[in-house]
């Protein structure tokens, strides 16, 4: 019999399972563990390929598995069929109600005040997909692997993935009253020289804010006692007095509405608006639960 010629009843994605899980183990009883099997069935699950194959593909002795050169060959053609094997049934599973883990990227402020107030509504229409959310004003990479669906600001440089607009959000400067009351309210943008700015650290080493006066755009530096890395931070070090900040609208909003911010120098406000989008993985094998995911959250934030 050769490798052309199947008996009846042999399950060969079942046999490269084996393989790859003994080949990655390194040894018959952790493989064994893994797969529910005896070690003596991963044995002959072994024999029989090698049977079949007419070749070595892993040399045994007591204390270590080495796989051979075929064996190196058929450990990377098993991998390769095992997952085109997984992605095919998850392409047909999702043909029917979405399901599985969805990874999320959202910044620390958009996520919580936007995004997470929006998944419960979704797990309700979706029981079937697990949400796997991550806050982190750290970029991802979504082509690598690490998340699903990233939700990005600001323009986006050229790159394989798909992007759908959520929206836009503007940017506004801030101080509470407290601190109003203690340094003053400026009246131009050049009074900010007398103020502790909280700014962004990531942005650019010399920090500058944007203005429009008399039809005319200008930045002007400003400095403060704190940087950070989100805006949710300086939202909450504006809120306790301890300076100026100018982020996202969609941050202090709330804050501004209730009275425990107020927005400052709206009339020089150039009106810059930053695009939100959603980034993922695009194609003709985009799993179900990542579209409609991205369908529901251009419905909602738009």
């Amino acid at each position: 019999m050769n490798a052309k010629t199947q008996p009846v009843g042999v399950d060969r994605a079942r046999e490269m399972e084996v393989f790859a899980t003994v080949a990655g183990a390194g040894s018959f009883s952790a493989a064994g563990r893994a797969l529910g099997l005896t070690p003596s069935a991963i044995s002959r699950t072994l024999d029989r390929i090698e049977a079949r194959l007419g070749v070595r593909l892993m040399l045994r002795t007591t204390r270590v598995l080495t796989l051979t050169a075929e064996g190196q060959a058929y450990l990377g053609a098993a991998r390769r069929i095992l997952v085109d094997l997984d992605d095919a049934e998850q392409s047909i599973a999702d043909q029917g109600a979405p399901r599985g883990r969805l990874r999320v990227s959202a910044s620390l402020a958009h996520g919580r005040q936007q995004v997470v107030p929006l998944l419960g509504a979704f797990t309700r229409l979706y029981p079937h997909i697990l949400v796997d959310i991550n806050l982190t004003d750290v970029v991802v990479d979504v082509a690598a692997g690490q998340a699903d669906v990233a939700i990005r600001f600001g323009h986006l440089s050229d790159s394989p993935l798909m992007a759908r607009r959520l929206g836009d959000t503007g940017r506004t400067i801030v101080a509470a009253p407290d601190y109003l009351a203690r340094r003053g309210t400026p009246q131009i943008p050049e009074d900010l020289h007398d103020h502790d700015c909280l700014n962004f650290n990531f942005r650019r080493a010399d920090p500058v804010w944007p203005f429009r006066r008399d039809g005319r755009e200008y930045a002007l530096t400003v400095r403060g006692p704190v940087e950070a890395n989100n805006g949710e931070t300086l939202t909450q070090l504006a809120l306790a007095g301890v300076g100026v900040t100018r982020v996202g609208h969609f941050s202090v909003g709330d804050a501004i509405a209730e009275g425990r911010l107020v927005p400052l120098l709206e009339a020089f406000n150039p009106g810059d608006r930053e695009p939100i989008h959603a980034v993922f993985v695009g194609g003709a094998n985009t799993p179900a639960r990542v579209r409609v995911f991205v369908d529901f959250l251009a419905e909602r934030l738009r």
